[in-house]
């Protein structure tokens, strides 16, 4: 495979919009597309389409998306809804709201319950740009159920072309109780413009210029990762799996935390295999080491019913530049969260577990995910969340 790094305009097809030949346009070379950092802060500083009750601060801006932030105060709810077309959140809040909890100070959200959290940052999106949030990392680590709702809205994690109105995060600890307060960062915002699409052979061509994977590539709706169950050759770890009625995680804070309070190890067998167990949560790997280009992000289905009766990956975002430091396209192995559901199940050694659908940026960022920016998981093997110390 060629180490050399395609543009973005070698994976357009004849339909799609062509790259500008002069001067960029005001959401880059490409007028469709995830929009990146730098064009991210223009509609932060200058366009006010991403405004916040507190200045919105550097450290939000991702390459390609924005972190959101818990407000000053969050509803413990009778259940997870839905406004639906033509509602408010806050007026369906009178009637499912149990009890107001101050943040302020922070407060701990207990396992099993549902709060309803209305964050700091709001949106006035202009004509064709929208939405699409994920947990970060870190949350989805911590087996957090998190999802953006905004009003009027029929589905979660989507925000519409040109909303205009506030944001709310749902959030539900499904493992560890968690500390939060006013500013703690649990979901982030991707914006895009247009509605581009990205074909398999696209994916296809991509993989053959840059190297996707460090192997042949599965690709057919998406490309597919598989579960590594042999582990490091010396420790035989394959995985975590979470330890019930644990101790409390403070979510902002980093290397506080005693991995063996909270997890316990998962060995590889001598059949290469694991059952998963059902409503336990557990932190597993890809068997690929995955390299996302500079111009792209790529997002993974979080659950496919054909594949097996399990939830993967909550937070199922890679950012341009994961594993793709330098351009040498190295490679990182994805974490997997992993949850069974109503039943006992087997997975094996290279089991497919999920597919990876890809999406163009509008431009590169001008910085990727990488060292640079400290981001957590870059070069990433079987990790747990940044609150747990190394062992």
């Amino acid at each position: 495979m060629a180490n050399r790094v395609s543009t973005p305009a070698e994976m357009l097809s004849s339909d799609e919009e062509p790259r500008d030949t002069g001067n960029d346009g005001p959401y880059g070379k490409f007028s469709t597309g995830i929009l990146p950092s730098h064009v991210l802060r223009r509609l932060i500083r200058a366009r006010r389409e991403v405004l916040a009750s507190e200045e919105i601060t550097e450290e939000q801006i991702q390459p390609a998306s924005v972190d959101l932030r818990l407000g000053t105060s969050a509803y413990r709810i009778r259940a997870s809804f839905l406004p639906g077309r033509g509602a408010r959140i806050a007026d369906k809040l009178a009637d499912m709201a149990i009890h107001e909890i101050d943040l302020k100070a922070g407060a701990v959200l207990e396992t099993g319950c549902v709060y309803l959290v209305p964050l700091l940052e709001r949106l006035e999106l202009s004509f064709r740009v929208s939405g699409v949030a994920n947990p970060k990392s870190s949350t989805g680590r911590l087996d957090v159920f998190t999802r953006l709702i905004t009003d009027h809205a029929q589905a979660f994690d989507r925000v519409e072309e040109g909303y205009h109105g506030p944001l709310y995060a749902e959030i539900s600890p499904r493992t560890f109780p968690i500390l939060v307060r006013t500013g703690s960062r649990l979901n982030q915002l991707r914006l895009r413009h247009g509605s581009p699409q990205f074909t398999d052979t696209q994916l296809k061509r991509l993989h053959e210029d840059v190297g996707l994977v460090d192997g042949p590539a599965d690709i057919e709706g998406g490309l597919a990762l598989s579960v590594d169950l042999k582990g490091d050759a010396a420790t035989r770890q394959v995985g975590w799996r979470a330890r019930r009625h644990a101790g409390v995680v403070d979510i902002d804070l980093r290397n506080a935390h005693d991995p063996l309070d909270f997890w316990d190890p998962v060995y590889a067998r001598k059949n290469a295999g694991i059952i998963l167990d059902p409503d336990e949560f557990y932190i597993l790997a890809s068997r690929e080491a995955i390299s996302i280009p500079p111009e792209f992000a790529a997002e993974m289905t979080p659950f496919n019913p054909l594949v097996g009766e399990f939830r993967v990956h909550y937070a199922g975002f890679f950012d341009p530049g994961f594993g793709h430091e330098s351009g040498e396209g190295r490679g990182a192995r994805a974490v997997l969260e992993v949850r069974s559901r109503e039943v006992p199940f087997v997975l094996e050694h290279g089991q497919t577990i999920g597919r990876l659908m890809f999406e163009r940026l509008t431009d590169t960022p001008p910085q990727v995910y990488g060292q640079s920016l400290g981001s957590n998981y870059q070069r990433q093997g079987l990790k747990l969340s940044k609150h747990f110390r190394l062992p």
